[in-house]
């Protein structure tokens, strides 16, 4: 093996571990002010980075919030695969995950207002949608045999869910209540499956 082969996986652990550090400090900058206080330079502090080596692994603010969802998405799919969940049909356990991940925003209503109007607003790409689709296939046992026609209909619920946690973050609406309507949408959106 050459040097730069042995040096090769130790400086992808570094760089991984900075960018981790720095998705991190702009996630828990999020949680305390939104958006608004995830300011790069703030945020290279936190992370104990230099302010040019943030911009190198995140040229925008947004492509930096868009990393933060990501993590997000990538914390609520392994407390899936930690503690699956246990309902019986199809349609309770997508309700059980979307639940799980309103609980797990409501308790950081300002990281969930931020996650949320970076997906609404930003023009940086990502694929939410597919993520969460994807999850609650899995977690009904389809993943592998659901249609064109399932999909849309999971991804259908997951944007009904979405339009919850904005009327949860705005007070308009309670975790209960969401729960309600989502146990409605999924019998009557998942009853095929």
């Amino acid at each position: 093996m050459t040097a730069e082969q042995t040096e090769s996986p130790t400086r992808s652990r570094s760089q991984h571990q900075r960018r981790k550090r720095i998705v991190q400090a702009a996630a828990a900058l999020a949680s305390r002010g939104g958006v608004e206080a995830m300011q790069m330079r703030t945020v290279a502090e936190r992370a104990g980075v230099a302010l040019g080596t943030l911009y190198r692994y995140f040229p925008s603010k947004m492509d930096l919030v868009v990393a933060v969802v990501g993590e997000e998405l990538d914390l609520l799919e392994a407390s899936m695969r930690r503690r699956p969940p246990g309902s019986s049909t199809g349609a309770e356990r997508a309700v059980e995950l979307l639940m799980r991940a309103t609980r797990g925003l409501v308790r950081e209503p300002e990281l969930a207002d931020a996650l949320t109007r970076s997906l609404m607003l930003s023009d940086v790409k990502i694929d939410f949608h597919g993520r969460m689709t994807g999850m609650i296939l899995r977690v009904m046992g389809e993943e592998e045999s659901a249609g064109e026609e399932q999909k849309s209909l999971v991804r259908s619920l997951n944007s009904v869910w979405v339009m919850e946690m904005i009327d949860l973050l705005r007070g308009r609406t309670t975790a209960e209540e969401i729960q309600v309507r989502l146990e409605l949408a999924a019998n009557r959106l998942l009853a095929g499956f």
